[in-house]
């Protein structure tokens, strides 16, 4: 199993080859006999909203690495190995913002397959938490160049762009609560 196309056999290093195997076009080691899958990788993600305002805020990351530097998303990242999407999500939330919530306060928001970006594929699972269920101030930390909280107007009137797919997430969040 790999998370983006592979050119040679992970467990062997022989030039993989096309095949169709149950119907699909897979990747196919001619030495291991071997169909090298093509998995998506998990990932979670939070959506802080601040409904203490006449208009609700969603705490949002700029992101500081590749890909989509420069871009907005929703707090989130890969999930470890045995962590459950919940707590990996609330991890990723404390590591980007530096703002924490407890992950059985969290709601699922949405679950989908992420367009791939660079041959890498993503299944998201999205959650939804209320502000007042967190703690801590929105300060940058890994990944990200900047995190704060932004309204739909804020963000609509800024030159600033959301990371694909997650403006839909952002205004989710937001009709969520309403």
């Amino acid at each position: 199993m790999v998370s983006r196309p592979a050119d040679y056999c992970p467990h062997c290093g022989t030039a993989l080859e096309r095949i169709t195997f149950d119907g699909r076009n897979r990747s196919h080691c001619p030495t291991c006999e071997r169909v090298v899958w093509h998995n998506p990788v998990p990932c979670a993600g939070v959506a802080v909203v601040d409904r203490s305002q006449p208009e609700p805020a969603v705490l949002c990351v700029e992101r500081a690495v590749p890909p989509g530097v420069g871009e907005w998303t929703i707090p989130g990242g890969h999930l470890e190995v045995g962590e459950k999407p919940e707590v990996g999500a609330a991890r990723e939330l404390e590591e980007e913002t530096g703002v924490s919530v407890d992950p059985d306060a969290l709601e699922i928001l949405d679950a989908t397959a992420l367009p791939p970006r660079n041959g890498k594929h993503v299944t998201m699972v999205y959650y939804v938490a209320d502000r007042a269920d967190a703690t801590g101030e929105p300060m940058a930390g890994s990944d990200a160049a900047d995190a704060r909280f932004w309204t739909s107007s804020e963000f609509t009137d800024s030159s600033e762009e959301f990371r694909p797919v997650h403006e839909e997430r952002f205004r989710a969040a937001i009709a969520h609560f309403e």
